[in-house]
């Protein structure tokens, strides 16, 4: 990464565990795709007020040569839940980048205007 690993926890109580715990994440999303220009990780417990328990949500923006890949995840109960489903979407999307910077995306080709001028050749 080029830009330091920003991290945002919010309405969460803040441990040195849970922060180590996106660090190592984000780590291996960059030893994955070694192209990653900056990484924001935000975690949140955006409505309090709601009564079936903690409710947490998870925002990963991954800073790419030409874009930026978003990734967000709410609702998971487990704060490590959460950040598990955020990351596993993040590596997703990144895989799928990687595929179309090596040009691996499937090239579907021109559908012909008429069979029938192909079968009357034959």
């Amino acid at each position: 990464m080029q830009i330091p690993l920003q991290i945002t926890i919010r309405d969460v109580a803040h441990s040195e565990e849970l922060e180590k715990h996106i660090r190592e994440k984000a780590t291996k999303l960059d030893e994955f795709f070694d192209h990653i220009m900056s990484c924001r990780v935000v975690v949140e417990m955006p409505h309090k007020h709601h009564h079936q328990g903690k409710q947490y949500t998870v925002r990963v923006d991954i800073g790419v040569a030409g874009g930026e890949i978003v990734v967000n995840r709410d609702h998971a109960e487990d704060v490590y839940v959460a950040l598990r489903d955020a990351f596993d979407a993040a590596k997703r999307q990144l895989e799928d980048y990687a595929r179309k910077l090596r040009g691996d995306v499937k090239k579907h080709e021109a559908k012909r205007a008429n069979r029938s001028e192909d079968t009357a050749t034959e």
